[in-house]
């Protein structure tokens, strides 16, 4: 009876023809926080961001695949746990891959979201950071072409970076080449690129990952020296960045299909207020380091004004969710992610599929690891290295079988009290799946 309502929906919601196939525009924001966002609870007002949700819907109950970037944005490109594809850190020199026991790049072989959307039909375009390899010493990346995009505009990290971002310069360095535009002026380029392409492009739907960078440390909100306290200065770059996503807003086409998330926790937390008091953050599997908000806009198809506090949704779902959306056969081998759509449509949806992490496979600190895992500096935030979300129950433990922690998150969203003890059923169940899953990693 369900799977016949379904199919009413969307033959209601979706319409039949390609012609109505939205335009789908996936923006990442490097390193937000769960409590970022003012709608979210964040304490710089973000009145675009609210705009945008007020105007759709707040998933408040969304993970990304790993707490740190590379990894991260593997899950979103592929619907996979990135450690398929042997990128558990952030991609960097081949002497550091090495040491964290990963690839070099993205393997052009896996599931590629764009490049299923280009073989429906779609003009497809990345812009602004990559990190999914490319940069540094790692000169033999596959180019842009090869993951299904048309147009590629990527950071320093990438196989293929623009001119007006750096050819050879990390972004958060000082110096600044010829042709670079300053640090604060990147995601207005970035907005600007991703209004042309959208422009030129307007004959056909349209796919984009606009994958901004400018809430990443260091915050420079001025090309002058700026002595000013770190909370200040984060205020303004993260102000600049919601007014430029308001730009984008403004000049979109209709019928678009807006999803903004963060690709992995906060770092610094300034006192965990950005993490809303969610343990951990960037580079922990604690809440504060893999949840992120998520919005979601489709004017006229995901109901606005609404907040879906209950549904367990992955970065590893926008694969088969945005295919369902779209009306685009998803690829089906080794799925780890689930179409969430029937939610993104106001369903209260429950999630069948249990979700993995790992994060961390040497540990800098015995000194044997120069360029490893970074580790959470803060205290009570570095976690277990691999992870298991269970319905409302999530447990973390070393590869290793030690230091095990249970937490009911409905109840304990803070994960402060560790059940492991007193729930030793659920620990055991938990805790073999999770190891199983991890002995048959690569």
């Amino acid at each position: 009876m369900r799977s016949i309502l379904l199919l009413a929906l969307w033959g209601s919601l979706l319409g039949s023809t390609a012609a109505e196939r939205p335009n789908v525009l996936c923006i990442v924001v490097d390193d937000l926080g769960w409590g970022d966002v003012s709608c979210f609870g964040g304490q710089v007002p973000t009145p675009h961001m609210d705009r945008l949700a007020k105007e759709g819907m707040q998933f408040r109950q969304f993970y990304v695949a790993s707490p740190i970037c590379s990894a991260s944005r593997c899950g979103m490109i592929t619907g996979q746990f990135p450690a398929r594809w042997r990128i558990t850190s952030y991609l960097q020199t081949k002497a550091g891959n090495r040491e964290c026991e990963q690839a070099d790049f993205l393997d052009p072989r896996a599931p590629s979201l764009p490049r299923t959307f280009l073989a429906a039909g779609y003009a497809t375009a990345h812009i602004g950071k990559w990190h999914l390899g490319g940069g540094r010493d790692v000169t033999d990346a596959p180019k842009f072409a090869a993951y299904g995009y048309d147009l590629g505009l990527g950071t320093y990290e990438s196989p293929e970076p623009a001119a007006a971002l750096g050819l050879k310069t990390m972004p958060w360095e000082t110096q600044r080449e010829p042709q670079q535009v300053p640090r604060h002026e990147r995601t207005r380029w970035m907005v600007d690129e991703t209004l042309k392409f959208l422009q030129q492009h307007s004959t056909q739907p349209r796919f984009v990952n606009l994958w901004l960078d400018d809430v990443h440390t260091p915050f420079r909100p001025t090309d002058e020296k700026d002595a000013r306290p770190l909370p200040e200065k984060y205020r303004d770059v993260l102000t600049e960045t919601d007014r430029q996503i308001g730009r984008l807003l403004d000049a979109l086409p209709p019928n678009t299909l807006v999803m903004l998330c963060g690709d992995n926790g906060p770092e610094p937390t300034l006192d965990h207020t950005r993490t809303k008091g969610l343990r951990g953050m960037k580079w922990s599997l604690y809440e504060g380091g893999i949840r992120t908000p998520l919005i979601v806009r489709w004017p006229g198809k995901v109901p606005a004004g609404t907040v879906n506090a209950q549904t367990v949704i992955s970065s590893v779902d926008f694969m088969p969710t945005l295919c369902a959306l779209a009306q685009i056969k998803a690829p089906v081998a080794d799925q780890d992610g689930e179409d969430m759509s029937a939610a993104l449509c106001g369903e209260k949806v429950l999630r069948h599929k249990h979700l993995f992490w790992e994060y961390g496979r040497k540990s800098a600190e015995a000194g044997t690891v120069k360029n490893g895992f970074p580790y959470p500096k803060e205290p009570n935030s570095k976690s277990p290295n691999v992870a298991i979300r269970d319905g409302n129950w999530k447990l973390l433990v070393n590869a290793d079988g030690t230091h095990t922690e249970l937490y009911d998150l409905d109840q304990d969203p803070n994960e402060t009290t560790n059940l492991a003890e007193p729930e030793q059923a659920r620990t055991q169940r938990l805790k073999k799946a999770v190891l199983d899953w991890r002995e048959g990693l690569p």
